[in-house]
């Protein structure tokens, strides 16, 4: 498996013939320093933590170009559909769903999902994490945007992922000391990506503090640089 990261939550896996994005917020992301029709390239699914317009993103556009159908939360599939989404894939918390070579199961996030891009705050279901399991390949836990809480055990224990996508940016998600807290009480992992930082002003500019919070621990952090593909 690689795992790309393109600047703040936006990730693309490729393993097998498929290639999923998770979270593909490029347009508005200051983040985002690759090229789009380089990162949409043979994307075969897209799926989606929550209904915040930075992890939402390009899906709608990106699912038109491709014919990838959206995996997410049954709310956000419904309004995703009412702008015009073809392909979708509605799920919920605790539910898991086979994408045929891999599956998506979504797990609890603390956090809040809405969008707000007319003045109206409209509801879009909770927000979640997404664990993506692959025969022959790590499994994968993005948290999508969370504080700490104690079922991480849970989560771990259930699904025992290998591989995390961590935020750290603090203010909106967890800080870098709570996120390498949650890594080491919770998890027994081989590898761990920060995100959520580096984008906007008001959050961590880049993951050194986490970096330091970890240092000494099992666990390998990979700072990934941003477009560049990473073998897990």
């Amino acid at each position: 498996m690689q795992v790309t990261w393109y600047g703040h939550s936006a990730f693309r896996l490729d393993f097998a013939n498929k290639a999923v994005l998770i979270d593909p917020f490029f347009t508005g992301n200051p983040a985002f320093v690759s090229d789009n029709a380089a990162a949409i390239r043979g994307v075969t699914h897209i799926v989606l933590t929550h209904g915040h317009a930075d992890h939402v993103g390009d899906a709608l556009d990106i699912a038109a170009a491709t014919g990838a159908p959206v995996i997410t939360n049954y709310d956000l599939c419904m309004w995703l559909a009412g702008k015009g989404l073809q392909k979708f894939d509605p799920m919920n918390t605790g539910g898991t769903t086979d994408q045929g070579g891999f599956t998506v199961t979504l797990v609890r996030a603390d956090h809040s999902s809405g969008d707000m891009s007319n003045g109206v705050a409209v509801y879009l279901g909770n927000p979640c994490g997404a664990i993506i399991k692959a025969p022959g390949e790590p499994t994968v836990y993005h948290m999508g945007d969370t504080d700490i809480f104690s079922d991480m055990g849970l989560i771990a224990e259930i699904h025992q992922p290998k591989v995390a996508f961590v935020p750290i940016g603090d203010r909106f998600t967890m800080s870098p000391a709570t996120a390498a807290l949650a890594v080491k009480r919770f998890f027994k992992l081989d590898k761990v990506i920060p995100c959520h930082y580096g984008s906007f002003p008001i959050i961590e500019p880049n993951a050194d503090k986490f970096v330091a919070e970890m240092k000494g621990h099992a666990t390998t952090v990979i700072v990934p640089e941003k477009g560049k593909a990473v073998a897990l």
